[in-house]
């Protein structure tokens, strides 16, 4: 034999020790490592699809919901919508309460409809994007069957420069201010909204017909 194939002999056999000692030494880690990893990755697995199904579930009995209160099926609609504001799943029972709410207001319960936006909005659970949905859902309400105070309590801290639901916000204490008769009020939040190229072109639109409107009965509409 000669010298190097002796030498290529001694290091395969160091080598085949050190990997032995190695594989005593770490191999029980290297094993519980990779069975953690199996592990963590199967209850992921059946974490995402039990998230799924539940959502898929609470989706579906969202949209039975829509379809009674649709079909002007209100009790049953609200029945619904509070089992699943009980049983539900990730943001359906915060939807589900907003539904609840509309629904309250279309059986012509408005004072049930303004708590029950009142309370949506006063929730710190609810995201705040909701809850200023909520608090413009009760002014719109209160327009009608409210006071000016009243609308202007719930919408105008929305009604500031950087809000994104300022053009709304201004909209309704318009609204509210006009049925109030405090046309000087109105006519200046009309002609903000009419002014204001990033208000949506619908709001735009409705701010200028308030304009015409109250032009048409003499009242001064000059910017």
């Amino acid at each position: 034999m000669s010298d190097d194939s002796f030498i290529r002999e001694v290091n395969e056999e160091l080598r085949s020790e050190q990997m032995k000692t190695i594989w005593r030494r770490f191999g029980p880690f290297l094993i519980g490592g990779a069975v953690a990893v199996v592990l963590g990755t199967a209850a992921y697995m059946g974490y995402q699809h039990w998230v799924n199904s539940n959502a898929n579930a609470s989706g579906d009995k969202f949209l039975a919901a829509l379809d009674l209160a649709e079909a002007g099926k209100n009790d049953e609609a609200l029945a619904a919508l509070a089992d699943l504001e009980k049983n539900g799943f990730g943001a359906y029972p915060v939807l589900a309460r907003m539904r609840a709410a509309a629904v309250l207001a279309d059986k012509g319960d408005t004072a049930a409809a303004v708590n029950a936006f009142d309370d949506i909005a006063a929730d710190t659970a609810v995201p705040s994007p909701l809850r200023d949905v909520a608090r413009l859902r009760a002014g719109y309400i209160l327009v009608d069957t409210g006071s000016y105070d009243d609308v202007a309590k719930r919408v105008e801290p929305l009604s500031a420069d950087g809000n994104p639901m300022r053009s709304s916000a201004r909209e309704l204490l318009g609204l509210a201010a006009w049925k109030a008769g405090r046309f000087d009020d109105a006519v200046k939040l009309f002609r903000q909204l009419a002014d204001d190229p990033t208000a949506v072109a619908n709001i735009r639109q409705r701010a200028n017909t308030m304009l015409e409107l109250m032009r048409s009965a003499g009242i001064s509409v000059q910017g």
